[in-house]
């Protein structure tokens, strides 16, 4: 009687070492992101809130009136005459009633 062929069974499927991979790949992404930080920061942040300096207008405390303001905007153009549709154009006569 003759054998079949022999087959080695040399281990698992790789799933360890694709989940060890995995995590592996995710460490290094914490890094990357600055999540983990090692170095150590002294935990210390550099935040800059300068904000711009507004001049309050000095007098009275009273809003400017409208016609006191200047605009900067430019000028718009002027718009062309408007223009009134015309009437549809008549239909065709109808047909004669007798066929002829």
């Amino acid at each position: 009687m003759a054998e079949g062929p022999t087959v080695a069974n040399t281990g698992g499927s790789g799933t360890a070492a694709v989940v060890l991979l995995g995590v592996v790949a995710i460490v290094v992404l914490l890094f990357f992101t600055g999540i983990i930080d090692l170095g150590g920061g002294g935990g210390a942040t550099d935040v800059n809130l300068d904000t711009p300096k507004f001049d309050a207008p000095q007098g009275n405390g009273e809003t400017p009136k409208a016609d006191t303001l200047k605009a900067d905007t430019p000028a718009l153009p002027a718009k062309p005459p408007a223009q009134v549709p015309s009437a549809p154009a008549p239909g065709p006569a109808p047909a004669p009633a007798n066929g002829g």
